[in-house]
């Protein structure tokens, strides 16, 4: 594990989006950990949180002409990203977003931001049932782009009904990477090593072993 994913998971406990307890997932799941980015809610926490995807994607070797940010947890993880890319490597990476409705007046359509183009990466937080992945690609493709892969803030690893976790489901299904700042199993390994702070690694593995690709 590199440091920036140790750096990432500490502020993610210090910021209580990664936060522990019995939640009920969408699948009826009950899991022992919870992962929230919509917790990163303030300028000094989305702008660290760019700076966690940009050094991702730096890390990732993907080659990319712009970002795309699905609406809507998209929109703030896009931005938040081609800004601290272009602070750190000082290439101005174009970005767009989608409305979820298209614009009837003005410049019209479905796109704002740099109009899409080459090879797209989708930015999300999560990806569970894929449908913001599926919309993006259809999305991209229709404007005559590439989308190129996929970056997320955590890969959950979590297998659905068909034996496959989300991430593997999509790297089939469109033939493109997907690539997070972390996983759960780097989350565990990172709490083993802090053990005597008291979180519940050990049901976290346990859950893994039960749900887990």
């Amino acid at each position: 594990m590199l440091d920036y994913q140790k750096d990432f998971i500490r502020y993610a406990l210090d910021c209580g989006v990664l936060k522990f307890g019995e939640f009920q997932l969408k699948s009826g799941r009950i899991s022992p950990y919870f992962f929230n980015t919509g917790l990163f809610d303030t300028g000094a926490k989305l702008g660290k949180l760019g700076e966690f995807y940009a050094r991702a994607l730096l890390e990732s070797k993907l080659d990319i002409d712009m970002l795309f940010g699905p609406a809507y947890k998209g929109i703030p993880l896009v931005s938040a990203t081609s800004i601290a890319y272009a602070r750190i490597t000082g290439r101005d990476m174009p970005f767009a977003f989608n409305r979820k409705e298209a614009k009837g007046h003005g410049e019209g359509g479905v796109i704002v931001g740099t109009p899409l183009f080459g090879k797209v990466l989708i930015l999300d937080d999560v990806i569970t049932a894929g449908t913001s992945v599926r919309e993006s690609v259809a999305i991209i493709n229709g404007e005559g782009a590439y989308p190129a892969g996929v970056l997320i803030a955590l890969d959950r690893q979590e297998k659905g009904p068909d034996g496959q976790s989300a991430t593997q489901e999509v790297r089939k299904t469109y033939d493109m990477p997907v690539q997070s700042i972390v996983s759960l199993e780097q989350i565990i390994e990172y709490l083993e090593t802090v053990q005597d702070l008291g979180y519940p690694v050990d049901a976290i593995i346990e859950y893994r072993k039960q749900y887990g690709i």
